[in-house]
């Protein structure tokens, strides 16, 4: 990761960027390029790939620069505090793992190297319903606050069934993922997804299949969700349902008013719907929409500690990263997804203390703008 030179102020230290011009972008791109020699083709497309033509996923990372920053200035920044309140859960910075499936295509530890390293650099992980460890080995691997994400699947057994084990395992919420009806088609492997063995693709699941069942069919989502799945998996898990996949401010107050304790303003990766409006455009709409209800996250082409300023700035309480994990995850394992995740961290607390803000509450809208 890069140098830090600590300036020594009157009231603490402050980390400062020093990266010789390169900063936390040169880091991911060379954290990127060794994920790419590391993994297999197949498996290096299927984590890069987006839905239709990409168009939605080639925009993801341009539409943060669409938005300029107003500093505040005679502020004192001697020391920047990113700790982030999210349902109770405190974090060390807004930064959040997104749910990916199949880490263990990424390192043979797959989800369990992901919690430690996150957990480490004091980050939330949302883990995936498709995750490639069991729910209890996760939770015994978990440095950090977790949230599970679920899918609605056609036997709605199964996802009641994960989302109790969840909440057993030590999740802190459950994240409904309602913006795959179906698996967006994906022309780089050749349909929705890459093939996975089934020891990976039902390690949680197969316990709970009804004798008889076709798993993979089973286990596909469910397209009939409706809105009352908000409070039924509340009722379940015990655990407050954040919904993830909103792009729309009405659509955003229709899950509050269904019971969501939150929402995520995302794309999926670009990998669902192509064409749709960019996460950076949607969010300021969905704020709109939820009206400080409840607390509202984005993910969608974060990749500096700028991006994160802008989201924060226009209003949203975290953000989610997600490509960069899984990279990080396949060229270093846990110390590498906790090394990307202090990086982006410190890059933040740099640009906040240059824009003004000791403190994620700090930020408001004031200090952003369109270009």
């Amino acid at each position: 990761m890069r140098s830090v030179v600590r300036l020594r102020t009157r009231a603490g230290r402050l980390p400062v960027a020093d990266d010789g011009g390169g900063g936390v972008l040169s880091e991911l791109a060379d954290s990127r390029e060794r994920a790419r020699a590391a993994l297999p083709r197949e498996v290096w497309d299927y984590y890069e790939a987006g839905s239709g033509d990409e168009v939605t996923l080639g925009e993801a990372e341009a539409a943060w620069r669409d938005f300029r920053l107003r500093p505040r200035v005679l502020q004192d920044v001697s020391r920047v505090d990113l700790a982030t309140r999210l349902l109770g859960t405190v974090a060390a910075s807004p930064f959040v793992v997104a749910p990916m499936a199949f880490h263990a295509l990424a390192h043979p530890d797959g989800e369990c190297a992901t919690v430690r390293g996150a957990g480490d650099a004091g980050c939330l992980t949302v883990v995936s319903t498709r995750a490639s460890r069991t729910l209890e080995d996760i939770g015994a691997a978990a440095t950090g606050p977790w949230w599970f994400q679920a899918y609605l699947m056609r036997d709605r057994g199964l996802t009641e069934a994960l989302v109790r084990r969840a909440a057993a395992a030590g999740a802190r919420a459950v994240v409904l993922t309602v913006d795959t009806p179906y698996v967006g088609r994906k022309g780089r492997v050749s349909g929705v997804r890459i093939a996975v063995r089934d020891d990976q693709y039902l390690v949680n699941l197969a316990q709970h299949l009804v004798p008889g069942a076709v798993a993979r069919e089973a286990a596909e989502q469910d397209p009939s969700m409706t809105p009352d799945t908000i409070g039924r998996l509340a009722e379940v898990s015990g655990l407050p349902v954040v919904v993830k996949g909103v792009l729309r401010g009405d659509e955003a107050a229709r899950c509050v008013e269904a019971g969501a304790a939150g929402v995520v303003v995302s794309t999926h990766g670009g990998r669902q719907l192509d064409r749709v409006v960019p996460s950076a455009h949607a969010l300021p709409d969905v704020l709109e929409g939820v009206g400080g209800r409840v607390p509202v996250l984005v993910d969608g082409g974060i990749r500096s500690g700028t991006d994160a300023l802008v989201a924060l700035a226009l209003g949203a309480d975290a953000v989610l990263v997600g490509r960069p994990v899984l990279w990080a995850l396949a060229a270093g394992g846990a110390e590498g997804v906790r090394e990307v995740l202090h990086g982006l961290a410190e890059d933040l607390r740099h640009v906040m203390a240059v824009a003004g803000a000791a403190r994620p509450d700090a930020l408001d809208r004031s200090m952003v703008t369109t270009a």
